[in-house]
């Protein structure tokens, strides 16, 4: 069995050539999990896969990772094949966030009588969620204020950092087996956002080379990233990853 992430985007908010930060973990080449559902994100992944997404993670509400979920809305609701099938995964501080920010508009549907989230099947979490067997973590990231960003990781293949400043306490924890660490990084960072800088401050040799950098500003900032030693991840490209225990077989 084999696993996998592409990323669909790779930009920073306002590096809308790079796509809006979005990936999908894959296994053995196909999609199970998509990470965050950008303006863009959904003509990336049908593009990818000739189907829409089954299972949605979000790290946090910002538009650029979450404003392609009105359009999601339309295309499930107005397929009974698919209507309240597909599982958002979202930690529990976040579904008033991600409520107030996509479904709270009144009027849905200009005919009335739907509820947004009756278009879906939404999974809140705290720890972390179930799916296909494996346990995926979850975990608080450092994003603007508290409680409101959550990266993923599956122990033994990857962590995904979401929006962030460096959070070596975590790592410490969910990427201490040789995970893949898909991380947040502009050429220079803010208050939330982590920079190369900040990377070589808060991160030791050892987990610096677990490091795949996106949410950059631009290509060159990528190519600058490049040439100070960290890997980047590009907009379409496969990262292959390190392959999980093996699920529990008792588990939904």
């Amino acid at each position: 069995m084999s696993w996998s992430l592409r990323f669909l985007g790779v930009g920073a908010a306002h590096a809308v050539e790079l796509g809006s930060s979005a990936a999908v973990v894959e296994r053995d080449g196909r999609p199970l999990l998509l990470i965050d559902c950008g303006p863009d994100t959904l003509d990336r992944y049908q593009d990818a896969y000739g189907e829409q997404p089954r299972a949605i993670y979000i790290t946090h509400t910002h538009l650029d990772h979450v404003g392609g979920m009105e359009r999601l809305f339309t295309r499930l609701w107005f397929d009974e094949s698919l209507r309240g099938c597909v599982r958002v995964f979202v930690h529990a501080a976040l579904v008033p966030w991600l409520q107030a920010r996509v479904a709270d508009y009144p009027g849905v549907l200009a005919e009335g009588g739907v509820n947004f989230w009756e278009a879906f099947r939404l999974v809140p979490c705290g720890r972390g969620f179930w799916l296909d067997g494996w346990w995926f973590d979850v975990f608080p990231t450092r994003h603007h204020r508290p409680d409101t960003s959550f990266g993923l990781a599956l122990q033994g293949s990857f962590v995904f950092t979401g929006d962030t400043r460096p959070v070596p306490e975590m790592l410490a924890q969910y990427a201490a087996s040789g995970e893949r660490v898909l991380h947040d990084c502009g050429l220079v960072g803010n208050p939330s956002h982590s920079g190369a800088d900040d990377l070589d401050r808060e991160y030791d040799e050892k987990l610096r080379q677990q490091l795949v950098l996106y949410h950059y500003g631009s290509a060159a900032d990528g190519e600058q990233l490049l040439a100070r030693g960290f890997a980047i991840a590009r907009a379409g490209e496969r990262l292959e990853l390190p392959t999980p225990p093996p699920p529990r077989a008792d588990a939904g």
